[in-house]
């Protein structure tokens, strides 16, 4: 029972189950200097289980950025039926790539290929862990990123990109329909003339095409979510994915909300600052699961049910916009 959330709890969501949480889990590969790290947490019991490929975000913290971070979703999902798997991406202070190498600071290809191999060895990964041994469904895959995550995950779901200083990088797609669904949470905005004059010099990689974006994605903003630093424009920058995406037919607005969307990245931590509020962070919680068991199971009444429920009673939240 949580104390500190009113509103949020009038969101329906099925009883909590306990979890374990394994790590580090190592994957090793011929094309990486050093393994990549995982956090696999799961319910402790249950079977045919879907699972979250997890993408975290850059950020002024050293650990968060990585397979120790966002706790407060990461845990959320797998007490609720999920199989979460957190990669310690080559951008991560604590366990990343040094910056002398190429694709640095962001190592926005590197993610990708983190993620994709993670599929490629999840069977060999499940068969290894006796505590997961055949209880995953593998035919039920979703990504959830935030930020520069939610760009990643916004190009394994189908978004193209181009990197307006490397030749190599024009329109690149690395769609990956082994993933059935998606959330993006504060994903990056469309590029060019709507990045400030540093984004444009230093991050000349945040130019993603959502137009091509197929896979069925939830988009998740908060309406008070403005960085000058990376952008020109206001809150509205991190709107582009739903407004240009195919896939996403409908974007989550959470009222006040800044870039940690309450507290997604930790419990009481640096990256949330002023933003942390229970009340979002448990809207985040439960209407991002939701939406991801019914788009994972047609049949499942998950996502309908909190929508219904958040525009009854729980609306000063936030609002669902659908095209």
């Amino acid at each position: 029972m949580n104390r500190l959330i009113e509103l949020a709890r009038y969101l329906p969501v099925n009883e909590a189950v306990q979890t374990v949480s394994i790590a580090p889990v190592r994957l090793h590969s011929n094309d990486r200097p050093q393994p990549l790290e995982l956090r696999i947490t799961a319910p402790v019991e249950g079977a045919n289980l879907p699972v979250i490929l997890f993408s975290h975000g850059d950020g002024p913290s050293l650990y968060l950025p990585s397979k120790d971070g966002y706790g407060p979703l990461v845990n959320f999902y797998a007490e609720h039926g999920f199989v979460v798997i957190q990669p310690t991406h080559a951008n991560s202070k604590v366990a990343g790539y040094p910056h002398d190498l190429p694709g640095a600071p962001l190592f926005w290809r590197t993610r990708v290929e983190e993620m994709k191999l993670i599929l490629d060895q999840l069977e060999e990964m499940e068969a290894s862990l006796p505590l997961l041994k055949g209880r995953l469904d593998k035919e039920s895959i979703a990504v959830v990123g935030h930020s520069m995550g939610g760009q990643t995950a916004a190009m394994l779901l189908g978004a193209h990109l181009t990197d307006s200083k490397r030749r190599d990088d024009v329109d690149v797609s690395v769609f990956e329909p082994r993933i059935k669904a998606g959330v993006l949470l504060a994903a990056p905005g469309n590029g060019g003339d709507s990045l400030s004059e540093f984004a444009r010099e230093h991050f000349t990689e945040l130019n993603p095409d959502y137009t091509l974006l197929i896979t069925p994605t939830l988009s998740v903003v908060g309406s008070a979510d403005v960085n000058p630093y990376m952008t020109v424009r206001g809150a509205d920058w991190y709107t582009d994915a739903f407004h240009d995406a195919p896939g996403i037919q409908q974007m989550l607005t959470l009222q006040g909300a800044k870039h940690s969307l309450g507290g997604i990245p930790g419990y009481d931590a640096r990256e949330t600052g002023d933003d942390e509020k229970p009340d979002t962070l448990a809207a985040v919680q439960r209407l991002t699961w939701a939406y991801l068991m019914s788009a994972l199971n047609p049949v499942d009444t998950a996502w309908q049910e909190a929508q219904e429920a958040l525009k009854d009673r729980a609306s000063a939240l936030g609002q669902i916009d659908t095209k």
